[in-house]
């Protein structure tokens, strides 16, 4: 097998939590809500269906495949992760295939994705789509899915949420949005620190740790600036700096900020990138860091990285 056959092939089709926010503002990093495709040579992933699952859908019937078989996994349930499904074309089209994972047993991700699609909310009801859709079961350990190993982990967020870990020939990328990080260092003794971007490291929980560990990407929640989160404790989302210092413990070779929020404009984007990279280079840390943004694809190895980043 040679190296181009190794890669995992990661593309961004939507970086935005919460709503879709189409505004001129935004048109470096766009406006689309979640959702990210993960390939391989063997496998097709989505990463939640938000409004970005559309232009995929799209894109998908341009590639000239004999059949188009997808796995859907998602973080949670939210109308942000799952509002694009009814605009995914393939899901019209008879011959596609999508496999509906649930992980854990909080959400029933087909039943939810039915649900959405009744006559009050949308015209075409899910049992009229053309294709076959699956409801299948993640296990707890080590599950492969088309010669991808999928594991999965429970993160703090409001109704839960869960990362996913996606391993293939030796290269790991790691899903992680809607996770509130925070919320573990709410005890007295540990202060928030916001007039200090720079203040000493986190203690992430091990689990998180070891979840992410070495991950040749993570894609991660990083809402929040320092001094916004205060007033959003309980909302779901995570401190981009604590996200930092997640992947330096969890030695992560590089670090996609995802789930901008939607009053972020691309400036205010930036500015959270040289303040998250500036706190990476405090912890001594060469740790490469880049905002997440709708169209960037990755090619990723163990030792070939390529693609653009800001």
């Amino acid at each position: 097998m040679n190296g181009a056959d190794r890669m995992m092939y990661v593309k961004f089709w939507g970086v935005r939590g919460s709503i879709p926010t189409p505004d001129p503002f935004n048109r470096i990093f766009g406006g689309n809500t979640s959702c990210v495709e993960v390939r391989t040579d063997t496998s097709l992933f989505i990463l939640d269906a938000g409004t970005g699952i559309r232009r995929l859908g799209s894109d998908l019937l341009n590639r000239g495949l004999d059949a188009i078989n997808v796995n859907l996994l998602f973080s949670h349930p939210h109308w942000d992760h799952i509002q694009g499904f009814p605009f995914f074309t393939p899901a019209y089209i008879q011959g596609t295939t999508l496999n509906v994972y649930d992980a854990g047993s909080e959400h029933k991700m087909a039943e939810l994705l039915s649900g959405q699609m009744s006559s009050g909310y949308f015209p075409v009801n899910f049992l009229d789509l053309g294709a076959n859709i699956q409801a299948r079961q993640l296990e707890e350990v080590n599950y492969t899915v088309d010669g991808v190993k999928v594991t999965y982990l429970k993160q703090l967020h409001p109704g839960g949420s869960f990362a996913f870990s996606l391993e293939y020939q030796g290269t790991k990328v790691v899903y992680a949005t809607d996770s509130e990080i925070d919320a573990h260092f709410q005890a007295k003794d540990t202060p928030f620190d916001v007039d200090n971007n720079l203040q000493k490291m986190r203690p992430i929980p091990q689990r998180y740790i070891d979840f992410m560990a070495d991950a040749d990407l993570l894609i991660a929640d990083a809402q929040y600036l320092e001094e916004e989160y205060p007033s959003r404790i309980g909302w779901g989302h995570p401190r981009a700096t604590t996200v930092v210092d997640m992947a330096i413990q969890a030695n992560v070779k590089r670090l996609a900020l995802f789930h901008h929020d939607p009053m972020e404009t691309d400036d205010d984007v930036l500015r959270k990138l040289d303040i998250c990279r500036a706190r990476a280079l405090h912890h001594r840390c060469e740790l490469d860091i880049f905002a997440a943004r709708e169209l960037m694809e990755l090619k990723i190895s163990q030792a070939i990285h390529l693609g653009g980043s800001l």
